[in-house]
C-alpha cells in the first residue's frame, strides 16, 4: 500500500531553507537504493535543488540531474520541472501544490513553516487519505 509521508519543518536550519531538508530526504534515499522523482513547483526551484545538492554536504555525493535528457534512466535523483514527463518511480520527493499522480509506493511531502503551506499540506493529506493511502506526519 502507497504510503505518504508529511515532513513539517521547524528546525531553524530547515526554516531558513526549506530546500535542505529536500536534500536531506535525497540523500537517504540514495542511500537505501530509492530510485526517486523530486516534483518541483517550477524550473527555478528545480534549479536551485539542482545545486544545492552539489553543495549541501561535501561529504555526500548524490547523482541527480534536473529531467529531460537520454540520461533520466539512469540518474538516481530526478529533478522535474512541471511539464516534463517522466516514469513513475517508487518514491517521490512533492514540492507541488497537488497530489502527484501516476504510481508509486512513497511519497514526501515537504511543508514549509508558512501558514498558507501548512493550509495547502492539509489540503492534499485529505486527498491521500481519500486514495486510501496511508498517511504519517514527522516534524523537522
Amino acid at each position: 500500500m502507497p504510503r505518504a509521508d508529511f515532513y513539517l519543518i521547524d528546525k531553524p536550519r530547515f526554516r531558513e531553507q526549506p530546500l535542505l531538508l529536500v536534500c536531506e530526504l535525497a540523500r537517504r534515499a540514495y542511500a537505501a537504493q530509492q530510485p526517486t522523482l523530486v516534483l518541483a513547483r517550477d524550473f527555478e526551484q528545480a534549479e536551485a535543488i539542482d545545486q544545492l545538492l552539489w553543495d549541501f554536504d561535501e561529504d555526500a555525493w548524490i547523482p541527480h540531474q534536473i529531467a529531460g535528457d537520454e540520461d533520466d534512466d539512469n540518474t538516481a535523483v530526478l529533478i522535474v520541472p512541471p511539464g516534463v514527463e517522466t516514469p513513475d518511480r517508487p518514491m517521490l520527493i512533492n514540492l507541488r501544490e497537488t497530489c502527484p499522480a501516476g504510481r508509486y509506493e512513497r511519497v514526501l511531502e515537504v511543508v514549509a513553516a508558512e501558514p498558507a503551506e501548512r493550509e495547502g499540506s492539509r489540503t492534499r493529506w485529505g486527498e491521500y487519505k481519500r486514495l486510501g493511502i496511508e498517511v504519517a506526519k514527522h516534524d523537522m
